[in-house]
């Protein structure tokens, strides 16, 4: 498994979003507002929002009114269904995918030790993922950058 750029922006979006959610309850927030609070290239990240709208994590609205909310609970979103809506599977090799899954060339499939070792950092990364939800990620974020602003203040 790789995170791509697309991956990344769309994690930096969603806790962006989730943000203004917390902030202003039933809320929308406007594409050009995440672009310039997360600095991601307003463009791509249309793009980026759009595939979260289509896979149930966004809901959105057109118009001067417009723009993007989360379309649950953040406790209810968690890492791994964003990062397979970008980029596809978590297993690093095809054949120990549990949602693409490939027959691997080896002669004995059960035995072979490259799947074997596989399947054991696709089954940690899926553990971590899939149980790491976008409010838990907010909050880790929010106290992050509120000891990062009061360190701020108190130095002279």
């Amino acid at each position: 498994m790789r995170l791509s750029k697309k991956g990344e922006y769309a994690v930096r979006a969603l806790v962006e979003i989730g943000f203004e959610a917390h902030l202003r309850p039933n809320s929308l927030i406007q594409i050009s507002t995440v672009a310039e609070r997360t600095n991601i290239p307003e463009k791509f990240l249309e793009q980026i929002l759009l595939a979260l709208r289509n896979g149930g994590v966004l809901k959105s609205r057109r118009g001067v009114e417009g723009g993007y909310a989360l379309a649950k609970p953040p406790e209810e979103i968690n890492l791994g269904e964003v990062v397979r809506l970008l980029d596809g599977p978590l297993a690093p090799i095809p054949c120990v995918s549990a949602t693409a899954y490939e027959p691997c060339t080896c002669p004995d499939e059960e035995s072979c030790g490259l799947r074997i070792a596989m399947k054991q950092v696709r089954d940690a990364i899926c553990a971590i993922l899939d149980n790491y939800k976008l409010d838990r990620l907010i909050s880790e974020v929010q106290k992050r950058r509120a000891s990062k602003t009061t360190a701020w203040q108190f130095d002279i």
